[in-house]
């Protein structure tokens, strides 16, 4: 049986849930809702104190949605409750990002700037020129929208410039070496 499916979903205070057919609505104390609906062979049953996802047999489909309702369910009620955030750093001289209005805008070695607006329910916020914090209740949104973010201008091997996660890590190549060969 699925490790993570099993386990019980466990509602935190101020969390409320509303399971109608297939579909599962989840608002948190601060206002933030979401909605899912999951696939009609997984069995969602919602107590009190805990959301159940069940499976009918050990088919390998029914396996996988098993353990992907539960983690989908789980990441809405974490949602929520704390929310989710991703912060992007800037390297290279000269780039930086600014808001304007509520989107971002960004200045990275290109003739024109970039904008970038973010969907309904996504925040975004730029404490200093060279960072940008994506914050939201949806993982999912947060994590397409800070990719898309990046994307403008990955980092590149050779010097590191451009937008990169926090903590990633780029693997830098050794340039061309003019070393006299005679």
């Amino acid at each position: 049986m699925s490790r993570i499916g099993k386990q019980p979903v466990v509602l935190p205070a101020g969390v409320k849930v509303n399971l109608a057919g297939t579909t599962l609505k989840v608002e948190g104390p601060k206002g933030a809702k979401l909605e899912f609906t999951h696939h009609p062979a997984m069995k969602v049953t919602v107590d009190e104190k805990q959301i159940l996802v069940e499976r009918p047999n050990d088919d390998r489909h029914n396996r996988a949605l098993h353990g992907l309702t539960r983690a989908l369910v789980n990441n809405m009620v974490v949602g929520v409750t704390t929310g989710y955030s991703k912060r992007l750093k800037i390297e290279g001289v000269g780039y930086q990002a600014a808001m304007k209005g509520k989107a971002v805008e960004l200045t990275v070695g290109f003739a024109n700037r970039i904008l970038h607006t973010p969907p309904e329910g996504i925040t975004v916020a730029v404490p200093d020129p060279t960072t940008i914090l994506v914050t939201g209740s949806d993982k999912q949104r947060v994590g397409q929208f800070a990719a898309e973010i990046r994307a403008s201008k990955k980092p590149e091997p050779y010097k590191g410039k451009g937008i990169r996660y926090e903590n990633e890590v780029v693997r830098r190549k050794e340039g061309k070496s003019f070393a006299a060969s005679k």
